[in-house]
């Protein structure tokens, strides 16, 4: 192991293998020194062909002993493509060189500038430049812009290199210098007059097409990209076949879990459109990735074994010579054990600290070097900053067939920038001064001089930006070979055309209910989404997406004409052919089968719903899921998708706290609404009928693929809709019904007849029924009377009534706005019992806008497993339960005497589970 001499070495001998460092003791170094020389001699006399059957026939014998020694999935710690075999170079190598300085030094100052005192908002200044020539080679040789006439490529860019996409932006006349000035401030320059912090679709929709912060999801959002690519080639929607998908990700990045946790779909799918490159600076956020270790070939490890084509960057040309003249294998076996935290010292110290620290352990490596100054060996380059290996690596990634590729290129965080360079704190540094500026401007011979960066810290308190001029030969270049590769990149372009809807046929069937039958909410949506499939216009453009449950939901009915996207067809016999609704599978298959996966099935969702943009085809996702493993499991991923732009439909199914009990706590949503409430684009509905699934599915598709609300286009929003799996009676739509306020989020069902104290009974989704069998009790059995109202959404009512209070403060002349629940129950007589089968945060959000006494029942604390009623009596929410709620708000507003609520509670028990062991339930399974 390669390090200072005056540090303690440990007991044990590090071993490296495939990236991984384990520690083993050697406790008979003189056997172990035996065996070795054996070795050495064995391949002296017998050569490397039979030392490498050996060693195999070693490593078969050691798992028969049941020895824990892992498959090799690595290669040696050089560059997967031999200086013999890289393509000749297509561009002018010094021109793209300045191009990158010029990159470089716009990137860096931008953000420095962003921290000047005062302002001081933060800023990734090392990132980028890291990875300039990986970025540099893609723009300038490899990523097609939108003007393609497929719309070219996708690109993910990574989160933190941002500022060096801005800087080319500036140069290419997309960005002014001012916007520059303001990175990282949105607002108080008015509205788009700044730039974001990282790619953000929603806060730059012409610029930015992918979300890439949180990290992590590039790389599981980059992988269903290219598949839902693929799945649009294949059903004859859209050739895709020119299109790549080309990812950049970071070393520390990929210990996210959604980093590596999709790539065998990837292999799987046989994605030869998708590119990942990994910058591998060895370095995270406050320290190296893995010191011990070596974090390329434990990635190539992971790649390799689940089915990549992996090329590695690790070298730069300067090398080449040195491993040609290793004929001994002396300086790879160095290489190979050398761990990425030394790497990082030698990145750091002088030539003189390598010579003797790398090449210094033995003879043939010192003499291979003696020719070199110290100086000569400091500049010895890592790969990933090699034009010509990068371009070599590319070439190779876009010509390889049958398996996505990833590129491990090899990097130093803060390149060229002196005070930054390859040290720990890099990622916390944000500002240079003047002298680390000068310093920089030399290491990239920009023409600029001392006095010009003087005079720009002396009136701005920052460095000075650089643009060679409009007519200049880098300009031109870079103009050039954009325009060549199809325009401008990043670029968000929307060329997709209106769709045209459905009309009332399809949305009969729900509105008329269900005579006497009973249907949950799910089976209604269902049958919805079944009437859509058949429409000429919109049935193709449906994406059903399921985290395997489609049967759990009745979808298994579409098996046989929708049938399971599988990118090979189907090339087995279904274990039930025989059967009406057996297992299909096609090449051309519309539903998209994500197996166990919601964040899987959140990947599809996203490039379905951004489709319209990425490729100007309307798609439709119709993302069904158990409700609970919806927000609580991927809501990151949500936010991913409003921040896309990204419409469609989320579907929550089996929601509530009291559903779907006999599956237990894990299972309960009591709480998905408030995290909905939290993500801007996210439109909650919980319908309780039939006929308003109907037309809040409708709003759905005129909101996000018609007209709009207002004419003035379709919205991005995305409609989460929380249905059940419980059998309850559907009425038929009444023929005063109010559809708009329906759409509002509330509406009166029905109105309480006769004489005595009135009370209003408010529930949504699955609790209407609850409030119904109260309102009949408290009319027989107490001679209350009570009105019945349907509350299809609290986070709509929520939104609208903060709305209407924001426009108040901003309006103070104007006559006020009303929220929309306090018109809507401003006549309703008597105290208000709201009921829910969510936490009672979720009915409290208008709490301050009902204008009149307002009680809530609601499931808070944790689910378990046990049937409805008792679930329901247990959390008290059950009709009963909603009676004595009632009669206590009369009791305390002295409507009625106390000593009735006290009758009440103890003629129902509502503190005693057991008093409803009888009771028996409906369609209970999942």
């Amino acid at each position: 192991m390669t390090g200072d001499p005056e540090t303690p070495q440990p007991t044990a001998r590090t071993v490296i293998h495939e990236g991984l460092p384990t520690q083993l003791p050697d406790i008979d170094p003189e056997e172990t020194q035996d065996w070795i020389a054996s070795f050495d001699d064995m391949v002296s006399e017998r050569g490397r062909a039979r030392a490498r059957y050996l060693m195999l026939r070693l490593l078969e014998r050691s798992r028969e002993q049941q020895i824990g020694v892992p498959a090799l999935r690595s290669t040696d710690y050089i560059n997967t493509i031999p200086s013999e075999r890289e393509p000749w170079f297509p561009g002018d190598e010094e021109v793209e060189r300045r191009i990158r300085a010029f990159i470089r030094w716009n990137a860096a100052v931008m953000v420095t500038n962003a921290n000047r005192k005062g302002l001081e908002v933060g800023g990734h200044i090392a990132t980028y430049q890291s990875s300039a020539s990986l970025y540099e080679v893609g723009f300038n040789h490899f990523f097609r812009g939108k003007d393609a006439d497929d719309l070219g490529d996708q690109v993910f860019i990574q989160g933190h290199g941002s500022p060096g996409i801005y800087a080319r932006a500036y140069l290419e006349g997309r960005l002014s210098e001012e916007q520059l000035y303001r990175f990282r401030q949105e607002v108080q320059h008015g509205q788009q007059a700044g730039l974001p912090s990282y790619p953000h679709p929603r806060l730059m929709p012409d610029f930015w097409e992918f979300p890439t912060v949180s990290m992590g999801l590039t790389g599981i959002n980059s992988i269903y990209q290219a598949r839902f690519n693929r799945y649009l080639q294949n059903r004859g929607i859209k050739d895709t076949s020119d299109q790549r998908v080309w990812a950049f990700l970071g070393d520390g990045e990929m210990a996210e879990p959604e980093s590596l946790g999709a790539i065998r779909v990837a292999a799987r799918e046989e994605l030869d459109n998708l590119v990942w490159v990994v910058n591998c600076n060895l370095q995270q956020l406050d320290g190296p990735v893995t010191g011990n270790g070596k974090i390329i070939q434990e990635l190539e490890s992971n790649f390799r074994g689940a089915g990549w084509n992996v090329i590695k960057v690790i070298w730069g040309r300067e090398w080449d010579e040195l491993l040609a003249r290793d004929v001994d294998g002396v300086l790879v076996n160095q290489m190979n054990t050398t761990p990425d935290g030394a790497f990082q010292t030698y990145s750091v110290e002088e030539g003189s600290f390598a010579r003797e620290h790398f090449f210094g352990a033995d003879p043939r490596l010192r003499k291979m070097v003696e020719h070199m100054t110290d100086d000569q060996i400091y500049k010895l380059p890592r790969g990933g900053h090699d034009y010509r290996k990068v371009y070599a690596a590319f070439d190779a990634a876009t010509k390889h067939v049958g398996q996505p590729t990833v590129i491990l290129a090899k990097t130093v965080k803060g390149w060229t920038i002196d005070a930054l360079e390859g040290k720990n704190a890099t990622h916390q540094m944000k500002k240079l001064t003047p002298e680390d500026v000068k310093k920089f401007r030399d290491r990239l011979y920009m023409p600029i001089s001392d006095r010009d960066i003087d005079r720009a810290y002396e009136e701005t308190g920052g460095a000075p930006f650089f643009h060679p001029g409009e007519k200049s030969p880098e300009i031109e270049y870079m103009l050039e070979r954009r325009s060549q590769l199809g325009g401008s990149a990043p670029k968000r372009v929307n060329r997709s055309r209106p769709l045209t809807l459905p009309g009332d046929k399809a949305y009969a069937e729900l509105r008329k209910g269900a005579g006497e039958n009973k249907i949950a909410t799910t089976m209604a949506t269902v049958r919805l989404l079944r009437e859509w499939m058949k429409d000429k216009e919109l049935g193709k453009r449906i994406v059903p997406i399921a985290p395997d449950e489609y049967r759990t939901f009745g979808m298994d009915s579409m098996f046989s004409t929708a049938k399971v996207y599988a990118h090979g067809g189907q090339q087995y016999p279904s274990v039930d052919r025989n059967l009406l609704l057996s297992y299909k599978e096609a090449n051309d298959g519309q539903m998209l089968h994500e197996g166990i996966s919601e964040a899987g099935a959140m990947g599809s969702a996203i490039a379905a719903g951004s489709s319209y943009a990425t490729h100007g085809e309307h798609m439709i996702p119709f993302y069904i899921f158990y409700s609970m493993f919806g927000f609580q499991r991927t809501g990151d991923s949500i936010w991913a998708m409003a921040d896309q732009m990204a419409r469609g439909f989320l579907i929550g199914a089996t929601a509530g706290r009291t559903t779907l009990t006999g599956e237990g706590l894990q299972h309960a949503d009591g709480h998905s609404p408030l995290i909905a409430a939290t993500n801007p684009a996210i439109v909650h509905y919980d319908p309780a009928f039939s006929y308003e699934v109907a037309h809040i599915m409708r709003s759905g598709l005129e909101r996000m693929y018609g007209d709009g609300p207002d004419g003035n286009g379709p919205e991005d929003v995305i409609f989460y809709i929380t249905v059940y799996n419980e059998p309850v009676h559907q009425p038929a739509e009444p023929d005063d019904l109010d559809v708009d306020a329906l759409l509002k989020g509330l509406h009166r069902v029905s109105t309480g007849d006769g004489d005595g104290p009135r009370v209003q009974l408010m529930a949504s989704g699955v609790a209407f029924p609850w409030v119904a069998e109260a309102q009949r009790i408290l009319a027989e059995d107490w001679g209350v009377q009570a009105d019945t109202w349907s509350v299809t959404s609290w986070n709509e009512l929520a939104r609208e009534a903060i709305a209407s209070e924001e426009w108040n403060l901003l309006h103070p002349e104007e006559t006020p706005r009303t929220a929309y629940v306090t018109t809507a129950m401003e006549d309703a007589d008597g105290p208000a019992v709201a009921v829910t089968d969510y936490q009672a945060a979720v009915p409290l959000q208008i709490a301050r806008w009902v204008p009149t006494e307002f009680r809530v029942l609601g499931t808070d604390g944790f689910g378990f497993a046990d049937t409805r009623p008792a679930a329901r009596r247990h959390f008290h929410v059950d009709a009963e339960s909603v009676v004595v709620q009632a009669l206590q708000a009369l009791a305390d507003l002295g409507e009625i005497e106390r000593s009735k609520v006290k009758e009440a509670f103890q003629r129902y028990r509502i503190d005693d589970p057991t008093a409803v062991s009888g009771r028996k339930q409906e369609g209970a399974d999942a």
